[in-house]
């Protein structure tokens, strides 16, 4: 009842067979906006899709987070690693919401026979992201374009793992008509630092461009890099793009979107 006040709308006659709960701002500066609001969407928002799949007997989705894993103490993280979280920081309002909503789904599972699907999903990134959007991927690319320093947090010795989006929705369809009732990471497992992304992007678009260090954020991860085996044995599934064809074709989309040649974004 509360999903259909929400959408106005009547499901009860609607016929519904998959759930995807992927609602959740993701990015730290779009999640501590409000972290009230990020936390009851990763609780509140998690039982209403939940009810909504147990009601129609659907397959439910959930799109986790790699940040289930905290600040980690071992690399590559694997599923059955429990992490390194804080719950009183300010990341908590997303890293703890999104392992409540895990608990959730495999309580439903558990509890009412429901089939669940849990992606981990790690660092995504490609063309249509907000310019707000606060990742750092996205970052780069806009403060690089309007000749601005390139803003690195700490030494930008901290690594993440780059993951293209088409890879990323492909995982998610066979994940979502596989059997597999598990959590399971989906990502690039091909690690590399902030410092060398920062280095990769004003090579490609303003050489010269100058790095600005800004102090780490508390709870920022040091380390990020995924496990893949158990998607790539049980789903089938790796990643295909690599970070420079991925950040090629985010560019040529942005460069269509601005009606601007990619000719003329470069020096």
């Amino acid at each position: 009842m509360h999903l259909e006040r929400a959408l106005g709308a009547d499901l009860s006659h609607c016929r519904v067979d998959r759930v995807w709960h992927l609602a959740c701002p993701a990015s730290p500066a779009q999640y501590q906006k409000n972290p009230i609001a990020t936390a009851k969407i990763n609780v509140l928002g998690t039982l209403n899709m939940l009810g909504l799949a147990k009601q129609h007997g659907a397959r439910f989705l959930l799109a986790s987070t790699s940040e289930v894993y905290g600040d980690p103490l071992k690399s590559p993280q694997r599923e059955d690693y429990l992490g390194n979280v804080s719950c009183t920081g300010p990341r908590a309002c997303y890293d703890e919401g999104k392992r409540l909503a895990e608990t959730l789904s495999f309580d439903y599972m558990r509890v009412h026979g429901l089939a669940v699907r849990v992606a981990r999903i790690f660092n995504t990134y490609g063309p249509r992201m907000a310019l707000d959007d606060g990742r750092v991927v996205t970052t780069f690319i806009h403060q690089a374009l309007a000749a601005q320093p390139l803003t690195v947090f700490g030494d930008g010795t901290q690594t993440r793992s780059f993951c293209y989006v088409d890879d990323l929705v492909s995982g998610l369809m066979v994940l979502m008509e596989s059997t597999l009732c598990q959590l399971v990471n989906l990502g690039n497992d091909a690690e590399m630092s902030i410092a060398q992304l920062a280095e990769r992007i004003v090579a490609r678009l303003r050489p010269g461009l100058q790095v600005q260090q800004l102090p780490l954020p508390q709870d920022d991860p040091r380390q990020r890099r995924p496990d893949l085996r158990r998607a790539e044995r049980d789903l089938g599934w790796s990643s295909q793009i690599s970070l420079a064809d991925g950040l090629e074709r985010t560019l040529a989309a942005l460069a269509t979107e601005t009606r601007q040649p990619l000719a003329s974004i470069t020096p």
